[in-house]
Formats: C-alpha cells, structure tokens, sequence
C-alpha cells in the first residue's frame, strides 16, 4: 500500500522552519529535564483530531512481565547508521523510539514524543519534507502497516499542536510589568494553564499523560516554588517545608533527579565554601578531602590555586620592578618599552600576561 503523508503535515510545515516548544519567553523554566532510564508510560491515541481523519491507535496494555515486553518486537533502531542524512544527526543515538504490541498497534509514549523531535529539529538543516520522510520510511520500514498508519495521523495531531503552541507563544510581556516577580509569576501560570488546555485539546488523555506528563509535574512543582519563594506570611522554616511537601508531591523518577539535584548544589556549595575560606592551596586540599572530594579532583583544584598563588606573587614583584620603572623619570615611549620588557620577563605565557594586564587595570580602578 502506497505511504502518503497525511494533510496534516504538509499544512504544519512552515511553522516547524522554527521550532519553538516554549510558551512566552519565560516558560523555558517548565520544561523538566526527563532522567536517563524513565520508565516510559503505555498510552494511546484514541481520538482523531479536528485535522485529520487517520486512524487512530487503540490501547496497548502495558506488559506485566519481561516476557511480555518481549512480544514488542516491532521497533525502529537506534541508529541512522554512520552516515544520517542531517549532518548534525552524525554520532548520535535515535532518541526515542516508535514501537508495537502484539496486535500490531501503536505504543504511545514518551519516546514517541522523542522520536519526533528527534528528527524535526533538523528542520532547518534540511526540508521539513525530508525529516517528515525519514519518519515515514522508519515507521513502515519497521512497524506493522497499522501501527505505521497510527504512528502517521499521531505525528501529524503532534504538528498541528506545534503550529497552534507557536502562535500561542506570539505573546508580549507588559513592558511597565515585566521586571515584577509577582506578574511574572503570574503570566507564567497563565501560560503553563493555556498550554495544558491546548494539550488536552490536542489529544486523548493518555496521550497527552505520556508525552507531557512529566514535564507538567516538574512545571506546576517549579511554580508552587516560585510561588513559595515569593511569600511574605510565611517563615524561612515554613518555606522549607512546603517546598518539601511540593517535591514528595513529584512522580518518583523527577523526585529522585530532584533530590540528587538539590543535594549536588549543597556539596557543590560547601566545596566553594571550602576553597574560599582556605588560607591556602594545601588547606583548600585537606578541606576538600573532609568533604570526601576525590584525590583527582582535589589535585586539579590544588593544583589551580598554587599556580594562582605563583601568579601573585610574580604579579607582586612585577609591579614593584613597574612602579620603579614609572619612578626612574624615563620618557614616556621608554617608559613604555621597559615595561613590555618586564611583563614578558615575569610572565612566561599570553595567558599570565592577560591575567596580569586585567589585574594591574583593577587595581588602578577607583
């Protein structure tokens, strides 16, 4: 049976020249990071959107066991291979996938979602037409012909709400308001509400929980924090509180990214700490080696900071050989010379002598 790419693409693809997945210019703070390893989530496209009439893929159960997940053999591959028809594309993995069950239907989930925009970002770099037919060729290359068919009328529902998200986005801030945390605040929850409402309408509830699911809940935990941070009736403690609260509110696998976030900024805090109180690189070290820091990265940061600790000192007595140079009454243009003399003399390298030029302009500045 011939593949034709449904209407709904071709409508879509001037729009796409520019993808721009962000609601306003702010709403970039919403869109989570999804872990390494996320379970992906089995969901389906159940309606048809108002423009196209494709069919639609039916429920795929999730499997209950590994051998179950064997019977979805049916996948695309992981790798154009070495030479991939957008350059940037060399290198790298497929991310995402599109797949089938048993019955030959679609599996709706979030590497569907990375699979597309795996290649539609290379739009630009290539026709939109040739990105589309990549999909295609993958999809019927490697799915039963239903689960192609679906896989088709998903990704042309998915353009279509690309193109409705972009004029979504053709928003302006108050200009007399934008610097006001409060109105930010505020246009940013406009905007995650006004893109959710597009998602629901856009597509079936499964598939708008396996596309975006995660992101929402990563979004709506960004803004009760925001929310929280800008408070004034509530205490220092009870802030950290809610804010606890709101992230074991989180789905398990942004709670654990999370968490490792939040405790990576703490030791990366108490490192800085650790090294700006030292009263020199051999104290930076064994501070650092308290914290449990490894013996490579303690040696790169000593190692840094004893070369900063010559620095300063070479720097020292370069300016007093220039302070006597500036006092011996030569003429300016000799002046000048004997100078250039002395910061090669002192200074081995362009890179000392750039850190010497910007610190002798410093401590010239009122």
């Amino acid at each position: 049976m011939p593949r034709t790419t449904p209407h709904t693409l071709k409508r879509a693809l001037l729009p796409l020249a520019l993808v721009i997945p962000i609601v306003g210019a702010s709403i970039w703070l919403l869109q989570a990071e999804r872990p390494a390893g996320t379970t992906p989530s089995h969901a389906t496209e159940t309606t048809a959107s108002r423009n196209t009439v494709s069919p639609s893929p039916r429920v795929a159960v999730p499997p209950a066991s590994a051998n179950d997940r064997n019977t979805l053999a049916h996948a695309t591959p992981r790798s154009l291979g070495e030479n991939p028809y957008a350059p940037s594309l060399a290198g790298t993995d497929i991310d995402g996938r599109l797949r089938a069950d048993a019955d030959g239907n679609l599996v709706v989930e979030l590497e569907t979602r990375d699979f597309f925009d795996y290649f539609l970002n290379t739009i630009g770099e290539v026709p939109a037409e040739r990105a589309l037919s990549e999909i295609e060729t993958l999809a019927y290359g490697h799915l039963p012909e239903r689960a192609a068919r679906q896989a088709m009328a998903l990704l042309g529902r998915y353009l279509a709400y690309k193109d409705d998200m972009m004029a979504m986005g053709n928003r302006n801030l108050d200009p007399a308001r934008q610097h006001d945390p409060a109105y930010q605040l505020e246009t940013l929850k406009t905007a995650l509400a006004d893109l959710k409402a597009l998602r629901r309408q856009s597509f079936s509830g499964q598939t708008h929980e396996a596309f975006f699911g995660l992101e929402e809940a990563y979004g709506d935990y960004t803004l009760a924090s925001l929310d929280i941070r800008q408070r004034q009736d509530l205490s220092a403690e009870a802030k950290a509180d809610l804010q606890v609260w709101h992230r074991e509110q989180l789905p398990e696998v942004i709670r654990r990214t999370e968490t490792r976030m939040l405790a990576e900024g703490e030791r990366h805090q108490q490192r800085q700490q650790a090294i700006a109180s030292a009263g020199s690189a051999k104290q930076a070290g064994e501070r650092l080696r308290s914290l449990g820091v490894d013996e490579a990265r303690i040696n790169d940061v000593v190692g840094y900071l004893e070369e900063r600790e010559r620095f300063d000192d070479r720097f020292q007595d370069y300016q007093r050989a220039r302070a006597s140079v500036r006092a011996s009454g030569l003429a300016s243009e000799e002046a000048a010379r004997q100078e250039t003399r002395l910061l090669e003399e002192y200074f081995a390298d362009e890179q000392t002598r750039t850190w010497a030029r910007l610190r002798a302009l410093d401590a010239r500045s009122p």
